[in-house]
């Protein structure tokens, strides 16, 4: 009985020992790590390659550490938002995001942050990767026409964001200062075909989404989180149009994707394709089978995919307002050919009429507000046009007017819109379902009466006509109201 009275006193006390010696030896596995990385010597230097979005540097491969002299220039500079609007953007090296950096664990990085004599304000730089104070900031605070230089150890390998950390932070960062910096691990990153830069950020403005003219920004609306625009690559058309990554069918494709802020949650998606890999947060743990990814204001998320089929995937934000609305929306177009085994396209087309064959409409208002700013000659209807087109007609009809295949029809050199300019308009104001041949391709979708003013359609339209080889038709309001009263 006193042994087992003994033993009862004693074996809580082994199993504290026990624990202690279990800590202390998972501490002791864990402490190399950051020492080897913080004790790898550099004896060779290279000037660090920058690139704007959405390209990246070449990958680091099997390369050894190196002092690496990264040299990034603040400029603010005006831009286009979205047409017809114009913003001043505060910039690490021109872009917006910044300059990607791509460093690997052990580099010793020497960072020199030039503020070009030409702008206004002071800044700074705070990178997430940087173990110091401030990520940096503290070091490299620089007013115009000067240059401060600083340097610091990669120890984690991961994604990161660097951002201006200058009073008021977010107001710095609301103006387009982040960026993203890649530490890869030693030996690099597996081989992929493509690599891309994405960033999302949220702007604010004095004027409301598309109110045109060089808009400022609302400090007000950026601490109650309304944002105006949610964009990737800092503007509206980022990623879109001539924007627009491309890749081939077979490649498999990595996406270095970062959120700027400075206040919004990006949910990101890529609508047609799963992330084979998701790097959760830019960080060593891997998810696969991915169909959305949260990523963080202030962080950063690798996704990685094969193409399987063509066609153009639409990369979004899936607080869908924000894609369809607001500005969050990109393209990435596939080529090559298709594989029927995983995508059969439509195979059949019937009739189902379960409540009627009344056409759908949008909820209507008794009357349309015009739009207050009407164009005065063509440079404006083409200017105008291009707003409108691209906040109601780019999701189903693209941004070179190519349409969907067997979905929605083209807009571009149109034989169905170029031999009835009425039954455009008509269609814009009216609504229109049923079958038609475009171009000598049948579609029978439904196309919902459009809630925009006579001056928008008649904008919109002219846009059209003057775009994608088609017949050059300009549109006037009187033409559009016209039909209205038909």
């Amino acid at each position: 009985m006193k042994i087992q009275k003994n033993m009862k006193r004693v074996y809580p006390l082994i199993l504290l020992l026990g624990v202690t010696v279990f800590s202390i030896g998972c501490m002791n596995e864990k402490s190399p790590k950051l020492a080897t990385a913080a004790d790898i010597n550099v004896t060779q230097e290279m000037v660090a390659e920058l690139t704007a979005p959405p390209h990246v540097p070449t990958p680091v491969g099997k390369r050894k550490a190196k002092k690496l002299k990264v040299n990034m220039e603040i400029l603010e500079l005006e831009g286009e938002l979205t047409s017809g609007v114009s913003y001043v953007y505060w910039t690490f090296g021109g872009s917006v995001p910044g300059s990607f950096i791509r460093t690997r664990v052990g580099d010793e990085v020497e960072f020199t942050l030039s503020n070009h004599p030409d702008n206004k304000l002071p800044h700074n730089i705070d990178l997430h990767a940087v173990t110091g104070p401030g990520g940096g900031a503290e070091s490299s605070f620089v007013a115009p026409g000067f240059e401060k230089t600083f340097s610091f150890k990669t120890l984690n390998p991961g994604l990161y964001v660097y951002h201006c950390a200058t009073a008021p932070v977010g107001m710095h960062i609301a103006n387009g200062m982040y960026g993203l910096i890649l530490v890869e691990p030693e030996g690099g990153l597996p081989p992929v075909d493509k690599e891309y830069y994405i960033m999302q950020g949220d702007f604010y403005t004095k004027g409301k989404n598309g109110e045109r003219g060089l808009q400022p920004f609302d400090m007000q609306k950026a601490v109650d989180e309304n944002a105006d625009y949610v964009v990737f690559n800092g503007s509206v058309d980022g990623l879109t149009g001539d924007n627009a990554i491309t890749a081939k069918v077979g490649e498999t494709v990595r996406l270095y994707v970062g959120n700027g802020g400075p206040n919004l949650v990006s949910s990101f998606h890529v609508i047609g394709e799963i992330f084979d890999k998701v790097y959760v947060e830019g960080g060593s743990v891997i998810n696969e089978n991915i169909q959305t990814t949260l990523i963080p204001a202030g962080g950063a998320a690798i996704v990685e995919f094969r193409v399987d089929v063509p066609g153009s995937l639409v990369l979004v934000d899936h607080s869908i307002f924000r894609a369809f609305n607001k500005g969050a929306l990109g393209i990435l177009n596939v080529e090559g050919e298709e594989d029927k085994k995983i995508y059969s396209g439509e195979i059949r087309e019937g009739i189902y009429l379960p409540e009627g064959p009344g056409i759908q409409s949008m909820p209507t208002t008794a009357e349309l507000a015009e739009t207050n700013v009407p164009a005065k000659s063509f440079d404006e209807q083409m200017t105008f046009g291009k707003q409108v087109y691209m906040q109601n007609c780019f999701a189903c009809h693209q941004s070179e007017g190519q349409g969907i295949p067997n979905a929605f029809p083209p807009l571009a050199n149109s034989d169905y819109l170029n031999a009835d300019v009425d039954r455009a308009i008509s269609a814009v104001v009216n609504g229109l379902s049923g079958e038609i041949t475009v171009n000598g391709d049948t579609y029978n979708s439904v196309m919902t009466r459009q809630m925009i003013s006579s001056e928008e359609v008649a904008n919109v339209l002219t846009y059209v006509y003057n775009s994608w080889g088609n017949n050059k038709q300009v549109v006037t309001k009187d033409m559009v109201e016209n039909v209205k009263n038909k």
